[in-house]
């Protein structure tokens, strides 16, 4: 019989487990290590016992091949377990226990059965007179109040339109209020700088751009192609952010834009976007042959983490 364990082989792998399925319990091993190998027909055998898909997904993940994920979560020693809840770190269990492990795992599991896969907000919900354009994911909150507002900046942007404020505005967008969002100024490159007070782990990104009714070249549309950078101590130029890789590249398509809200859902790879100070999204490409891009609202989703002291520092890697 097939094995139920999923080996990771990319970070991109480990974030879409991550996101797809309720309950992830990840075994960080190393094939020298002798009490990896003594525990794993244990691990092997919950695997079988209680994996079902999209509610809890065993995976194993080989520190040494997969460096990254290791520096990322912390890993120290070896074997450790996690065991993640809707992309959430909730159990940490250093050293070959069966014991500890199998109880903590079967803990989980009975969590499991009670899932219910409708549980996500709705889209467009509202809390008093905050609006948000898309379905927040399970365990995760909008964090847009972290935005250092006097920090936003911009490159290529209509100063005759709305400023970086609008971009994170708490209104529902106005469609024909120029005020009211961004619109880029000699050609759809448009570069945004986002600052925040305090460290985050980011989970997603919701981009609102409510589309023109015209197809006049003239005017803006939504952008499409999309270069997002983690903890620049300052806006990039244009120059920089060609040449530089990125931490995700983004490609729209139509389909991933919601009609009611236009509000598209752009989800990280998560495990890039542990502890997070600042962001820079830059507009590559916009969509069709305009030469101008519209951005109305940006939400950021994800948790917080602590209060930064106003410097920008090299942010530890450690849970």
């Amino acid at each position: 019989m097939a094995s139920k364990t999923v080996h990771i082989g990319s970070t991109t792998q480990f974030s879409n487990l991550l996101s797809s399925s309720a309950i992830v319990v990840a075994d960080f091993y190393a094939d020298w290590c002798g009490p990896c190998r003594q525990i794993a027909p244990v691990y092997e055998q919950l695997s079988e016992q209680l994996s079902r898909p999209n509610k809890i997904t065993f995976t194993k993940i080989n520190t040494d091949q997969q460096q990254e994920i290791a520096q990322a979560y912390g890993i120290r020693a070896m074997p450790t377990f996690m065991i993640f809840r809707n992309a959430r770190k909730i159990e940490s269990i250093e050293g070959a226990d069966p014991r500890r492990l199998s109880a903590a795992i079967k803990k989980v599991a009975e969590e499991a059965n009670k899932i219910d896969s409708g549980a996500d907000d709705a889209a467009g919900s509202s809390s008093g007179s905050h609006w948000i354009g898309a379905a927040l994911p399970r365990g995760y909150e909008d964090v847009t109040s972290q935005v250092d507002v006097l920090g936003l900046e911009l490159l290529n942007w209509e100063s005759s339109k709305g400023g970086p404020r609008a971009l994170v505005g708490t209104s529902k967008p106005k469609e024909k209020d120029e005020k009211d969002y961004v619109e880029s100024d000699t050609d759809e490159q448009l570069m945004i700088y986002i600052p925040f007070q305090s460290t985050l782990k980011v989970h997603s990104l919701h981009i609102t751009s409510v589309p023109t009714d015209t197809d006049d070249d003239e005017n803006p549309s939504r952008p499409k192609v999309l270069k997002i950078f983690t903890n620049k101590p300052q806006i990039l130029s244009f120059d920089d952010a060609d040449s530089m890789q990125a931490t995700q590249d983004v490609t729209l398509e139509e389909k991933d834009w919601d009609s009611k809200t236009n509000t598209a859902k752009i989800e990280l790879r998560f495990v890039k976007f542990q502890n997070v100070h600042s962001l820079v999204i830059f507009v590559a490409e916009s969509e069709g042959d305009n030469e101008k891009v519209r951005i109305d609202r940006i939400r950021v989703i994800g948790e917080t983490g602590e209060k930064r002291d106003g410097k920008i520092e090299k942010i530890s890697q450690d849970e």
